[in-house]
């Protein structure tokens, strides 16, 4: 008989991770609260108008009934941001982890979408084999713990999608092939919504890339200034399909595209894209080694 003995610090992370779920679900950050009030100023077709101002009231009631801004709570995806001085072991950071989204789940409670690839069985409080997902990022110097969740419904993410394009197609490839993928996604991820695009690196990375495009301020532009222009570029391009919000038609198709990128191969050229609908739910907490924990949109 073998027993788990679960630290202060450990105890830390599962009530952050607890506590992130359910925030994000909640409450959508106040820079995607101002891209969908700006969208509405620009949208000129009636049923885009229509869709806008449902989309701004249903905000609105999340917040003021302490409710979920969409019904889908998707699956956790959680990005870790680890100090190598930091007390708590990466295996007791996910065991926290975990531990807080099903408490979240119970707690709440929330609709549980978690369930066995094969026999589609519900595997648990949205939890399973490998879920909830974290990625992991390890801070030379330091003895922090950063935790982002995004919660990722299933409509926007069934709408993703890679292509290894061909090196000499360069930057018009690349943009032939977003807006493609755009096009035929149409009304299915709930748009006005966020495109992330990732370039470069190998097929799984290139989709890794994407999903962080997708967890930035709406807006933000890439550090790189080759990179910031193709942001620039598809936005415009993206909104000049005429989809326009849930499909319906309109001037707003995407409320921003972002693009993040890794260098290559010589040969390659993987490139992945990403929706997250127009609830880009995300929020972020940071764990000092002392266990104290301070809430906040971003790390």
């Amino acid at each position: 008989m073998s027993t788990v003995t679960i630290t202060d610090l450990e105890a830390a992370v599962e009530d952050a991770a607890a506590h992130l779920y359910v925030w994000a679900l909640k409450d959508i950050p106040q820079d995607l609260r101002e891209a969908l009030a700006d969208a509405a100023t620009r949208e000129t077709s009636v049923p885009g108008q229509r869709v806008l101002q449902t989309i701004l009231k249903n905000v609105n009631v999340a917040e003021s009934e302490k409710n979920l801004v969409c019904q889908d709570t998707g699956i956790a995806v959680y990005t870790c941001r680890v100090g190598e001085h930091f007390p708590l072991h990466p295996a007791r950071i996910y065991a926290a982890l975990k531990a807080g989204t099903e408490r979240a789940t119970i707690e709440h409670p929330l609709r549980s979408n978690a369930v066995h690839t094969i026999t589609r069985e519900n595997t648990g409080p949205n939890t399973g084999y490998r879920l909830p997902i974290v990625h992991w990022e390890f801070i030379p110097d330091w003895d922090g713990l950063d935790v982002k969740c995004v919660p990722k419904g299933s409509g926007s993410e069934n709408m993703s999608f890679l292509k290894m394009c061909v090196p000499a197609d360069g930057v018009k490839g690349v943009k032939k092939f977003v807006l493609e993928s755009i096009v035929e996604a149409g009304g299915k991820p709930c748009p006005p919504g966020i495109v992330g695009v990732g370039i470069g690196g190998s097929a799984d990375y290139a989709m890794y890339l994407a999903k962080e495009a997708i967890a930035r301020p709406v807006g933000t532009r890439n550090a790189d200034p080759h990179v910031a222009k193709l942001e620039e570029e598809l936005y415009e391009l993206l909104n000049e399909t005429g989809i326009g919000p849930m499909g319906l038609g309109g001037d707003v198709t995407v409320l921003q595209c972002h693009v993040e990128h890794a260098d290559t191969h010589m040969t390659l050229n993987p490139v992945a894209v990403n929706y997250q609908c127009w609830a880009a739910r995300r929020a972020s907490a940071h764990v000092a080694a002392n266990g104290e924990v301070e809430f906040d949109r971003e790390f």
